[in-house]
């Protein structure tokens, strides 16, 4: 390989290197949550024409990459300190709904997405249930 040859598949593989890190450092950043069993994306305009995409939490960087529209994100979880949740977000409970299988939170919190439910601007949805616990912003989409 000449000289300038072999400078520039050095340069490439460098850059093709420091991509792939800066992928690794951000594509994660871009969820809503963190440390969940499973993770949900909803894409559309409106509920009405949700659509709902549930993966693993190590997949769900590289899905949402691939996805358009997204309106909304979901984890779930087997067990969450809500409090500590709460502070993590800056979230406040705006009201609270008890079902008989579960128990859910509405707030405001520092997430990006938002709806308006009950005169409110809802952008954090906390379903509690024996089985475990599920956040979303700004809701959760088909049910719960």
């Amino acid at each position: 390989m000449r000289p300038i040859g072999r400078t520039a598949f050095t340069l490439f593989m460098f850059t093709a290197f420091a991509l792939l890190i800066a992928l690794l450092v951000v594509l994660p950043q871009r969820l809503a949550f963190r440390g969940a069993e499973q993770y949900t994306f909803f894409t559309g305009n409106t509920s009405s024409d949700c659509r709902i995409v549930t993966t693993d939490c190590k997949d769900a960087p590289l899905i949402r990459l691939t996805l358009d529209n997204v309106c909304g994100e979901s984890a779930t979880y087997r067990n969450l300190d809500i409090d500590k949740f709460l502070q993590s977000v800056n979230g406040e409970v705006l009201f609270t709904e008890t079902l008989s299988d579960s128990t859910n939170y509405y707030c405001r919190a520092d997430l990006p997405y938002s709806v308006a439910f009950y005169g409110q601007t809802v952008n954090l949805h906390i379903c509690v249930k024996e089985s475990g616990v599920t956040v979303a912003s700004p809701i959760i989409f088909g049910g719960y």
